[in-house]
């Protein structure tokens, strides 16, 4: 099993920034596509950002395009979502996910359903 394990989240102002970052335990790293989801209280999970294997590929939610930032540095096992300009409706707690699962389109990197396997999540709060 890939363990990922989530790091950078805590309180911010608006319109500040925050990095989050997810580490991952398994070697072949590049073998994973990677997405970023939130979940806020009361809501469904839902989709920010995801990247293909390789980086050729790169996703976003509109809600976020222009804000956040996706990467991943395949050398270190790691997957970052740079946050700038947050608002209060960022707040959630954000969880990192891997899919083994070739992915043809955006459609399907923004579906959390083809992933299989999460992070514990990191609470992000932003306050007005």
């Amino acid at each position: 099993q890939v363990q990922l394990v989530e790091s950078g989240g805590g309180l911010v102002q608006a319109g500040g920034s925050l990095r989050l970052s997810c580490v991952a335990s398994e070697r072949t790293f590049s073998s994973y596509a990677m997405g970023w989801f939130r979940q806020a209280p009361g809501k469904e999970r839902e989709f920010q950002a995801a990247i293909s294997r390789t980086g050729g590929n790169i996703y976003y939610a509109d809600s976020v395009k222009g804000r956040f930032t996706i990467s991943r540095d395949n050398a270190k096992n790691t997957v970052y979502l740079q946050m700038n300009s947050l608002t209060p409706e960022d707040t959630a707690v954000y969880y990192c996910a891997a899919s083994s699962r070739i992915l043809y389109s955006g459609t399907y990197y923004q579906q959390g359903g083809w992933y299989g396997y999460w992070g514990q999540g990191t609470q992000i709060t932003v306050s007005s």
